[in-house]
């Protein structure tokens, strides 16, 4: 097994050197995309410099992860093989913060840009549906407007006729009535008036917001279409700002208090005392009718004045590297690849590891002496004595038994030499 795994790892080295440098040249490219779009221009010095990065950033992966692969798998003691570990996740850090970040942006940076101008887009639209919704909030006072004069309209009518006061005509109380209802009727059409306004505006806006999404889904260029999508928000940014001039809220309000600030009351009229006094009473209950009513229309209008006004944001172009790191959650996939071409050597280290792990607990279960059961131990014995038996019955083989002996004479000199032991004295 030890020399199976051995002979694969040593196979193994030229693509594993091959397999390092293409992943290197690979983030090194796309690093040096990413460093040019984050420098911008396309001047020599720009280029220049996005090559010295790229360059730097394949050398230092290449060499880290060649350290690894040659040190980490022939670490033995486990205190210096946690070090090494940790030394390659403190160099895997540092590689995705030099690398992959910028990786990421020259995989998805365009897609990245292309999804800020959508949101933002989508934040001007909801600011101008807000706009106008401000604009005409006091469109909705029209109705009790329009209600409080035909009101007055027809009291009018009503004292003509004499069933007011009980004297027909058209005297004071007659054009007091009127007056009332003039004055209301006006307020009710520039309320409507500005209505209309509203909407030309709207539409200018909607038009800006037609033309800022098809940039967004457009072709061509991001930063081209990023400049065009510039000039359309700024365009789009006055339109608001007149559409929340529109609003005639403060008119409502100071024509309402004028109402009852500016009401004087007239003096009666009658040629009788009992016709003047009915009169008076008149005239008293229709200074607290139009009092009421300014009191009600400029509670309305204070309400919509109090609404906070629309202040869409700052439009800021950004760069694709930033766009990415903005919307990191929304392009995951776009930075496992990124991360996944620096850190894929790491891998490699921990299958090198565990086959050099291996390769030596094989070694070491091979080098330890066999150990025999009892039944090994007797089919052994038993064999030897055989082949005892078969020595003793062959006479080829006492032959070579006696050629290999030693003389008689040699035997007995040497059973009779003993060692020679110093005396001591």
């Amino acid at each position: 097994m030890s020399t199976s795994l051995h002979d694969g790892v040593r196979k193994l080295e030229l693509t594993t050197r091959v397999t390092l440098t293409v992943l290197s040249l690979a983030s090194g490219v796309y690093t040096y995309l990413g460093v040019r779009e984050l420098l911008g221009g396309n001047g020599v010095e720009t280029h220049a410099a996005a090559v010295i990065y790229s360059v730097a950033v394949t050398v230092g992966i290449y060499a880290f992860w060649t350290y690894m692969m040659r040190l980490a798998p022939h670490m033995r003691d486990r205190g210096g093989r946690m070090l090494l570990f940790g030394c390659m996740a403190l160099g895997s850090l540092m590689i995705i913060a030099m690398s992959a970040w910028l990786n990421a942006a020259a995989l998805a940076g365009s897609a990245a840009l292309q999804q800020h101008l959508a949101a933002t887009t989508e934040a001007y639209a909801r600011d101008l549906d807000k706009a106008h919704r401000h604009a005409l909030a006091a469109q909705g006072l029209v109705p009790d407007i329009q209600m409080a004069s035909a009101r007055f309209a027809r009291l009018a009518e009503a004292e003509r006729s004499g069933s007011l006061t009980g004297s027909a005509g058209s005297g004071t109380i007659v054009q007091l009535l009127a007056q009332m209802s003039t004055q209301l009727g006006g307020l009710s059409q520039e309320v409507a008036q500005s209505a209309e306004r509203a909407r030309m505006l709207f539409d200018q806006g909607s038009k800006h917001i037609v033309a800022m999404r098809e940039l967004v889904t457009a072709n061509g260029p991001i930063q081209t279409r990023s400049e065009a999508f510039g000039a359309q928000v700024q365009a789009l940014t006055g339109v608001i700002a007149s559409l929340q001039q529109t609003t005639v809220a403060p008119a409502v309000k100071r024509a309402a208090e004028s109402l009852s600030s500016g009401f004087i009351a007239p003096a009666a009229g009658g040629r009788t005392p009992e016709l003047a006094e009915r009169q008076t009473a008149l005239v008293a209950r229709v200074e607290t009718a139009v009092t009421a009513q300014s009191s009600a229309l400029a509670a309305a209008a204070e309400r919509i004045l109090a609404a906070p006004p629309v202040e869409p944001a700052r439009f800021q172009a950004i760069s694709q590297a930033e766009a990415v790191l903005r919307y990191a959650r929304d392009f995951i996939p776009s930075w496992a690849g990124a991360i996944a071409i620096d850190l894929m050597p790491g891998v490699l280290v921990l299958i090198l590891c565990v086959a050099h792990a291996a390769i030596r607990r094989s070694n070491a279960a091979e080098s330890e002496p066999a150990a025999m059961s009892s039944t090994d131990l007797i089919t052994a014995v038993r064999l030897m004595r055989e082949l005892e038996r078969a020595k003793s019955s062959d006479p080829f083989a006492q032959a070579a038994a006696a050629v290999a002996a030693p003389p008689v004479e040699e035997r007995e000199v040497a059973a009779n030499v003993h060692p020679f032991a110093p005396s001591r004295g």
